[in-house]
C-alpha cells in the first residue's frame, strides 16, 4: 500500500508525533550507558595487552604468553567471560585466514586471526552495527616482529574502549545486531578489516554503520598543542564502491557530499552535542589523514558505511616507533603517553552512539524528484522498525542538515515529521528541489533516529548494486 501525502496534510502529523519521540537523543527504555564507563577496566584490559609484548601481526601464533597469538586468544576469553555475564548473549569467534605473501608486508604465509563477539539483536538479528579497532603493534620497522611493541594508544586505546563497550552494552537488549571486533593485520595492510568485511557479506547481514576507533587515547600533539574536547571523525565523500554510470548521475543530481559515511559522521557530532559536557566532534571531510589509511577503508570500498575515530591531535613521536630516548627525546607508544580522561570520554561517546544506532531503524533510502516542478516529491519504502520519519532538508551549500525546516513555496507551511504505517511513502514537499538536498531519517517508537539518507544518487546506506546502477 502506497501512503500519498500532500504538503498541506503534513502539518496535520506534527501533533501525532510524541514529543519525546522527535528527539534523536531521547532513550526513555533506557538510561544514558555513558557514564557506565569504568576507566578503572580499561587500564587493567591496558595492563594486560601490553603484557604480550608486542603485538605485532607476525609474531609468535603458538606462544602462551607473548604475540599475537596469545593477545588474540585472551581478548576471545575476555568476550567469553563478558558473555557469560550476560547469559550467554555473545556469540565469540575468531574470524580470520590465513593471508598469502604479498611482496610488501606479508613475508610469508600468515594467519590473520580478529577476536569477534557478536550480540544478537532481538527484531532485526541480520542488522548489524560494527565497533571495532585494530589489535595488532608495530615499532619503526613494520615487518619487525621480535622487538617491544606496546601499541597502547595505537590501537590498544580503541582496543579497551571496545571490552568495556562489550561489557557495558550486553547488559541490554537491543533490535538490531552489535558487533565487537579486535582486527589483526592493520599495520601490515588492512587485512583483519578485509576478512572481516568479507565475512559480514557472506553472513548476508545489513550492516548500519560501521565505527572504527583507531588511537583514541591521547590529547596532545607532537607540537604541544592539546585538545581535550575533540575527536576526529574521518568521513570519505564521493563513495569508493561508485560505478561510472552512478557517478555519471551525481554530477547530474548531485551527492558528492552525501554519502553514507558523510551522513553517519554528521549524526555523531548530534549525539555528541546532545551531551555538551562530554566529548565532541570534529567532522573532518577526508577518507582518513593526509597520506594514511585505516580499517574503515575495506568496509567504504565494499559499500558499507563506515567512518574513523580518531585523536584530535596526533603525537608522531609515540606511535609507530621503537623504545628509545634519542636527543632527549622519549619514543614509544608506551601507556604512560595515554590520557586516561580523554579515552574514558571517547569511550563514552561510543557506548552512547552504539546504543542509539541498535535501537535506531535502518536508514531509508530515498528518492526525490524536483525536475521541471515546483515542489519536489520524495519516496521511499517503511523500513523495519520505523515509528515514524523525519524530512531533512539543507542549501546544497550548507554542510549541516537544518533543524528547522523551511517555508514552502509562496510561504506554504508544511510539518517534516510523517506517520506511517503503510509499506511505502509518498509527499510532495513544496520546495524547489534545485535549490535544496534532501534527506529521511527513520525513528523507532521511543524516538532512538538513524543517520540521514541523502535522497541522492548512491544516498542509501547499502552497497551499489547491479540494478542500482542500472536504474541510473
Amino acid at each position: 500500500m502506497r501512503k500519498s501525502l500532500v504538503a498541506a496534510a503534513l502539518v496535520a502529523t506534527t501533533a501525532a508525533v510524541p514529543a519525546a519521540a522527535q528527539d534523536a537523543g531521547t532513550q526513555s527504555a533506557n538510561a544514558d550507558p555513558g557514564p557506565l564507563v569504568s576507566t578503572e577496566r580499561m587500564q587493567a584490559d591496558m595492563d594486560t595487552i601490553i603484557g604480550f609484548g608486542t603485538r605485532h601481526t607476525l609474531s609468535a601464533q603458538d606462544d602462551p604468553e607473548r604475540g599475537i597469538g596469545a593477545a588474540v586468544d585472551w581478548a576471545l576469553a575476555e568476550f567469553s567471560r563478558t558473555g557469560q555475564a550476560c547469559g550467554d548473549c555473545l556469540e565469540v569467534l575468531p574470524v580470520g585466514k590465513v593471508v598469502e605473501p604479498d611482496g610488501r608486508r606479508i613475508p610469508e604465509p600468515t594467519l590473520v586471526r580478529n577476536a569477534v563477539a557478536i550480540q544478537r539483536g532481538t527484531d532485526r538479528p541480520d542488522e548489524v552495527v560494527i565497533v571495532q579497532g585494530h589489535y595488532d603493534s608495530r615499532v619503526t620497522d613494520p615487518l619487525n616482529a621480535v622487538d617491544d611493541a606496546p601499541g597502547a594508544n595505537d590501537d590498544g586505546s580503541g582496543s579497551v574502549m571496545i571490552l568495556e563497550a562489550a561489557r557495558i552494552l550486553s547488559q541490554r537488549e537491543y533490535p538490531s545486531t552489535i558487533i565487537y571486533a579486535l582486527l589483526s593485520g592493520e599495520e601490515q595492510g588492512l587485512y583483519g578489516a578485509g576478512i572481516l568485511a568479507d565475512w559480514i557479506a557472506e553472513q548476508g547481514m545489513t550492516v548500519k554503520a560501521v565505527l572504527n576507533n583507531d588511537m583514541i587515547g591521547n590529547s596532545c600533539g607532537s607540537d604541544g598543542f592539546c585538545d581535550e574536547e575533540n575527536v576526529r571523525v574521518f568521513s570519505e565523500g564521493p563513495r569508493a564502491d561508485l560505478t561510472d554510470d552512478v557517478r555519471a548521475s551525481q554530477r547530474r543530481f548531485g551527492g558528492e557530499n552525501d554519502s553514507p559515511g558523510r551522513n553517519l559522521s554528521r549524526w555523531l557530532e548530534g549525539v555528541a552535542e546532545a551531551h555538551p559536557d562530554g566529548m565532541q566532534v570534529r567532522q573532518i571531510w577526508r577518507t582518513d589523514r593526509m597520506g594514511r589509511g585505516g580499517d574503515q577503508i575495506p568496509f567504504l570500498d565494499r559499500g558499507y558505511p563506515a567512518v574513523r575515530v580518531t585523536v584530535a591531535v596526533e603525537d608522531y613521536e609515540h606511535q609507530h616507533q621503537d623504545l628509545r630516548v634519542e636527543d632527549g627525546i622519549t619514543y614509544g607508544d608506551t601507556a604512560d603517553e595515554l590520557d586516561w580522561t580523554y579515552l574514558t570520554r571517547a569511550a563514552q561517546l561510543n557506548v552512547r552512539a552504539l546504543d542509539r544506532l541498535a535501537r535506531a531503524p535502518m536508514p531509508p533510502s530515498v528518492q526525490a524528484d524536483a525536475a521541471v516542478r515546483t515542489d519536489t516529491l520524495m519516496s521511499w519504502d517503511a523500513v523495519p522498525g520505523a515509528h515514524h520519519y523525519h524530512v531533512k532538508v539543507r542549501r546544497t551549500f550548507e554542510p549541516s542538515w537544518r533543524d528547522e525546516v523551511p517555508s514552502g513555496t509562496l510561504g506554504q507551511e508544511w510539518s517534516a515529521d510523517v506517520m506511517d504505517t503503510g509499506t511505502s511513502v509518498e509527499l510532495a514537499v513544496p520546495l524547489r528541489g534545485d535549490d535544496w538536498i534532501f534527506g529521511v531519517n527513520a525513528c523507532s517508537a521511543v524516538g532512538a533516529c538513524s543517520p540521514v539518507s541523502s535522497a541522492v544518487p548512491a544516498g542509501a546506506f547499502a552497497p551499489i548494486t547491479a540494478d542500482e546502477d542500472d536504474s541510473e
